[in-house]
């Protein structure tokens, strides 16, 4: 367990893009060079800093930033392929910019324009945000860290876990509830704020080093202005929940496909038939080719999904209507649910594939699963198929809320 006080140094120089072009191009090139070291990173857990400022560095952070803003505006589409590809070379480092996309979604629907101006200025010239959504301890969903307005300034008060990307971060998004009204807003808070700890303290067996640890706030002093409505922008349509699940979606996808990326080379090389099948390589026993075929249908089939999806997401930030958003929410639900699937198959079949030497630690062929199991857990997809077959059969929307 380790605890961090320091701001993470800003890059002297960030790259902004400007075109999907340019974005897919940078996300191929970024993909190359973080798979590098993902599987000694994951296996020996460390934290991927120097790679955190490379992304900074190629323009990646600010890709969904509105043209007036300065950034590139990238469709839903295109954020997603930049997403697969990043986490199809390493998992880990995939879900870092998660929550950062969605922040930058509620400044998007729900801040005032000087907001936009000044945080979207921030995100360009190489800052990051992070997350401090939720909280432990408690059944409910309620969220008891506070936004305390007093008469000597404003505070944030309270303790998150599952702080993915903050321990990076040069801001920390945090959902609270204002005491004096009882709604939730969403506060930046800097990362260097006095009152602020963070620890590096999950543990879970899957995405290790993605920074998703405990930040506590000891009455930290925030600044009106940092404070974002967040209550408002759900009692009206907006694309903030579809949009978030989305990128889960493109994470768990991205893992799945490179779990069969790995899975292909490890046969030729590594596998044996089975002594019954007739035939002398492994990349020729009809059983297992037939679960190959299948896997990759599934990731096919889940990218298709996952397109149409990032479609109506896309229509419904251009025209957000009760309908649009329902739809899109719907779409999403049914990208995620079988993303989910094809991830956790690939990752699985890698092994039964692959034979027994794919469990071999030198191989670190494990981390795919353990990505994709530990990931997949995130938003349980079985109420995905509620909300599907309830608008299906009855018509009725999915509720509205950062989950669906």
């Amino acid at each position: 367990m380790t605890h961090s006080t320091t701001q993470p140094t800003p890059p002297s120089t960030a790259h902004v893009i400007h075109t999907e072009a340019d974005a897919l191009k940078a996300a191929t090139q970024f993909a190359q060079y973080v798979a590098q070291r993902a599987l000694e990173r994951d296996r020996d857990r460390i934290l991927p800093h120097e790679e955190v400022e490379r992304f900074s560095q190629s323009g990646l952070w600010g890709i969904t930033i509105p043209r007036e803003y300065g950034g590139a505006d990238v469709s839903t589409g295109v954020l997603t392929q930049v997403v697969q590809k990043i986490a199809s070379a390493d998992g880990n480092f995939g879900h870092i910019p998660q929550n950062h996309y969605y922040a930058l979604e509620v400044l998007r629907v729900g801040a005032s324009h000087a907001q936009k101006q000044f945080f979207f200025n921030e995100v360009l010239q190489g800052k990051r945000l992070g997350n401090a959504l939720a909280e432990i301890g408690h059944k409910d969903f309620e969220r008891r860290t506070q936004l305390l307005k007093e008469p000597g300034g404003w505070f944030v008060h309270g303790r998150k876990f599952y702080c993915t990307g903050s321990l990076y971060a040069h801001w920390i998004p945090t959902l609270v509830t204002a005491q004096d009204d009882g709604r939730l807003y969403l506060v930046f808070v800097p990362h260097d704020a006095p009152g602020v700890t963070l620890t590096d303290d999950w543990d879970g067996f899957g995405q290790r080093v993605t920074g998703s640890g405990s930040v506590q706030f000891e009455r930290v002093p925030v600044q009106p202005e940092w404070v974002v409505p967040f209550t408002d922008s759900f009692e009206r349509p907006t694309t903030i929940g579809p949009l978030a699940q989305i990128i889960h979606a493109a994470l768990d996808l991205g893992i799945g496909q490179g779990a069969f990326a790995a899975t292909l080379p490890f046969v030729r090389t590594h596998a044996r038939p089975w002594i019954d099948s007739g035939v002398d390589e492994a990349a020729h026993d009809p059983l297992l080719l037939r679960e190959v075929g299948n896997v990759h249908v599934r990731l096919r089939a889940a990218e298709a999904l996952l397109a149409r999806a990032a479609r109506y997401v896309d229509q419904a930030q251009q025209s957000p209507s009760e309908d649009s958003v329902a739809q899109a929410s719907i779409a999403v639900a049914q990208a995620k649910a079988l993303s989910t699937q094809a991830s956790l198959l690939a990752s699985s079949k890698l092994f039964e594939l692959g034979g027994t030497s794919s469990s071999l630690r030198q191989h670190g062929l494990d981390r795919y699963w353990r990505n994709a199991r530990t990931h997949t857990l995130h938003d349980p997809v079985r109420w995905k198929y509620h909300a599907i077959g309830n608008y299906a059969l009855n018509g009725i929307r999915p509720p509205r809320h950062g989950a669906i």
